[in-house]
């Protein structure tokens, strides 16, 4: 009997998968949960990208979606995904929606999401998007990430998908105790760290270094 080959999903899932375990010294994992790829199978990464990057949605790189903006790498969607503790009852922030594919990542699995993008046009774009697909445990704002949300805050994580010189007070004010945020910081036009900070109480935080990443700026609203 012929052996079927695997779909390029699962060969990417394969190899993020083979990537996590080369770090596994320095993540304290042995793997992703089980949780976590079953939200990379479920979500397709083919409709989050412009219909002409489409034959390489599968591929493990970050793709441009315009505005000066990127889909991220899905090792990287995976790494942070995973490093944020997700669980069924926590409410997540996310600040830079894109495209919407982190969201609808952490939409598998957390209760809701709430993102925030600073360009009108990819917050419009996502809303549309995302509601085609079927996500309805999904808001969008556009605004001012450096604020977070606060009508919607405290939340149990929070995420950052663009490159900021420092972590925003706010974003740690509006984190619950015990919550974690994951967050890219270090020069904008370099590379950065990827950090998990930890609210110990409403006076500190832990602070944590994973693996350098690069990321495109964290852009500021300028109304």
């Amino acid at each position: 009997m012929r052996r079927q080959s695997k779909s390029e999903k699962e060969v990417l899932i394969d190899t993020i998968s083979a990537e996590v375990s080369e770090l596994e010294n320095r993540l304290g994992w042995r793997g992703l949960s089980d949780e976590v790829l079953a939200a990379l199978r479920q979500v397709p990464r083919d409709q989050f990208v412009a219909k002409e990057n489409r034959y390489r949605a599968w591929e493990n790189h970050p793709l441009s979606i315009g505005y000066q903006q990127t889909i991220s790498q899905p090792f990287i969607v995976a790494i942070m995904t995973q490093l944020l503790h997700p669980e069924k009852n926590h409410r997540v922030l996310e600040v830079g929606t894109g495209c919407g594919y982190q969201a609808a990542v952490l939409s598998c699995l957390v209760e809701q999401v709430y993102s925030v993008e600073v360009i009108p046009a990819l917050t419009q774009e996502s809303e549309l998007r995302l509601k085609n697909l079927g996500y309805n445990n999904i808001s969008l704002r556009c605004g001012d990430g450096y604020s977070g949300w606060p009508e919607r805050a405290p939340f149990d994580g929070i995420i950052v998908t663009a490159g900021t010189e420092m972590v925003p007070a706010p974003l740690i004010s509006q984190l619950k105790v015990g919550g974690r945020m994951v967050i890219p910081v270090g020069p904008t036009h370099e590379s950065q760290m990827l950090k998990v900070l930890t609210k110990v109480d409403e006076h500190s935080v832990d602070i944590e270094d994973i693996i350098p990443v690069v990321f495109v700026p964290f852009v500021r609203s300028t109304d």
